[in-house]
């Protein structure tokens, strides 16, 4: 179900899915009570996938009840076919006497269940005035045919599937919140050390290399102390922007720590890629021009240049005793990035330093933090 359910970004471990699955055919059956059907399903599009041209989607069918209702489950039909088609594209719904003569009905579910659909009646689903699914009962019991009565006591159980939708996406929303830095949308240190915990744990079974970096902005206190706290907050919000930039898989981690200090972890990357990578972040903020346009906070623009940053990097394999627990290569590579990053701060700033090595940097840069 978790595909169905991801309507906003992302990739999050999702507890709730068969409980929510439950939900949905529980609906299916208080929905048959009241309209005695011989079978009915839920169908619902996939937003990761969604075209701007609805009937270039897919429906799938995630709940459904009476013969032939396990064949059914996860098979997907096109939105521009079919009754459950015509209703998810025009936002209307429709019902057929006798669905085989109906010029909507689409023969290819019947044929591939060996099923044999009389009647129908769909209701489309909608999500805050969008529709993202179908409701349909088959075959109705008790009455040659479904009734406008019908067709109203179904709309408002396609309103509760959408309410239920709806709560699990609002759970969904308040979980990812409390784990996210409300300024630069990175996520916070709590969950780093989670986040941390478990791709220390999924590396070291699956024996691949996982770098940290702990980066510190150059000089920051004179942002706000020149420019006043809004600019600052405006150049913490672009920093996060811009790292975000670089974490390529769901995997990675980026993190403001505090302050003007960040920390992002890399699984499945070694210590020459982590130190490329870092030394890239690095000219990436020197070259780049903070508040080049009114923002979100600062509402002018300052033209800011010249800000650097000092990184420190560490790695699992390189840095790490084998036979550490999880917890002991957590502290050690936090403890031994952080210590790195203070060395290129103390040799200079706006450079990258290795834990226990020299200070690196890949090219000569400009920029000593003063700002203009």
């Amino acid at each position: 179900m978790e595909t169905f359910l991801e309507r906003r970004r992302a990739t999050i471990a999702f507890t709730s899915e068969m409980s929510l699955a439950d939900n949905l055919v529980e609906i299916l059956r208080k929905a048959n009570e009241f309209v005695p059907s011989a079978a009915g399903s839920i169908l619902l599009d996939n937003p990761l996938q969604k075209a701007p041209d609805k009937r270039q989607n897919l429906l799938t069918f995630v709940a459904a009840f009476g013969d032939k209702a396990e064949t059914l489950i996860g098979c997907e039909i096109p939105a521009d076919r079919g009754i459950a088609g015509r209703v998810y594209t025009t936002g209307e719904p429709h019902h057929a006497s006798l669905a085989p003569r109906d010029k909507f009905f689409f023969s290819g579910v019947d044929e591939m269940t060996e099923y044999s659909t009389r009647s129908l009646i769909a209701i489309p689903i909608r999500i805050e005035q969008e529709v993202c699914g179908v409701l349909e009962l088959i075959n109705r019991q008790g009455t040659a045919d479904f009734s406008e009565e019908d067709r109203n006591l179904l709309q408002i159980f396609a309103g509760y599937i959408a309410i239920s939708i709806q709560n699990i996406l609002d759970g969904r929303r308040a979980q990812e919140l409390a784990k996210r830095d409300n300024l630069t949308g990175l996520f916070n240190d709590h969950y780093l050390h989670v986040a941390l915990s478990r791709s220390i744990t999924s590396c070291l079974e699956e024996d691949r290399d996982l770098a940290v970096l702990f980066l510190d902005l150059d000089y920051f206190k004179r942002v706000n102390d020149t420019y006043g706290h809004l600019a600052g907050s405006q150049v913490l919000r672009e920093v996060g922007y811009l790292l975000k930039s670089y974490m390529k898989t769901s995997e990675s981690t980026p993190t403001r720590y505090g302050g003007d200090e960040f920390v992002l972890v890399f699984p499945d990357i070694d210590l020459e890629r982590a130190l490329d990578l870092a030394e890239t972040i690095r000219e990436a903020i020197l070259d780049h021009c903070f508040c080049a346009q009114p923002g979100e906070i600062q509402r002018e623009a300052l033209q800011l240049t010249g800000i650097t940053c000092s990184i420190g990097v560490a790695t699992l394999r390189r840095h790490v005793e084998p036979g550490f627990s999880v917890e002991e290569c957590k502290g050690a590579l936090l403890r031994l990035a952080d210590m790195a990053m203070y060395v290129a701060k103390e040799t200079g700033r706006n450079r990258t330093a290795v834990a226990g090595e020299p200070v690196r940097r890949r090219k000569p840069a400009v920029g000593d933090g003063r700002y203009g």
